[in-house]
C-alpha cells in the first residue's frame, strides 16, 4: 500500500491522517472492535490536523455509507447469485448478513471518504 501513499485513496484505504499519511484517525485501529469502532483522535499527533472541522462534520458521512452499503449488497447479490447460483431468497440473506458483518467497515470507509473530500495531501507536512 505505500505505493498509494500522498493519494487520497491511500487514506481512505488505511484510514491514516488524510493531510499527512502518518498515523491512523482512529483510536483503535481494528474496525472491529466494536465498543470504540467511531472513536477517533482529535487531532493528528504528527501535523495538529484537526479532524473535526465543525461540530456533527460526519453527518454527512452517513449519505456517503449509503453508497458504500450498496456497492457492498451488489458485491455480495453478485456473488452470491451469479457464481454461486444460489436462489433469490438465499441471495437476499447473503446480502442482509453481508451488510450487517462489514458494518463497521462501512462505516470507517464513509467517514474516511468522507473527511478526504475536504482535506488533501500536504506533501510539506510529511516531514
Amino acid at each position: 500500500m505505500k505505493f498509494l501513499k500522498g493519494t487520497s485513496i491511500y487514506s481512505i484505504l488505511t484510514g491514516s491522517c488524510p493531510v499527512c499519511h502518518n498515523e491512523s484517525m482512529y483510536k483503535n485501529t481494528s474496525a472491529f472492535a466494536i465498543k470504540n469502532v467511531l472513536g477517533m483522535n482529535e487531532r493528528c499527533s504528527h501535523c495538529h490536523t484537526k479532524y473535526s472541522m465543525e461540530p456533527s462534520f460526519f453527518y454527512g458521512a452517513m449519505y456517503v455509507s449509503y453508497g458504500v452499503g450498496i456497492a457492498f449488497g451488489v458485491a455480495a447479490f453478485v456473488i452470491s447469485y451469479f457464481f454461486l447460483h444460489l436462489n433469490l431468497l438465499m441471495s437476499y440473506i447473503v446480502i442482509v448478513a453481508t451488510i450487517i458483518g462489514c458494518l463497521p467497515i462501512i462505516l470507517r470507509l464513509s467517514r474516511n471518504i468522507w473527511i478526504n473530500l475536504f482535506m488533501s495531501y500536504d506533501s510539506s507536512k510529511n516531514n
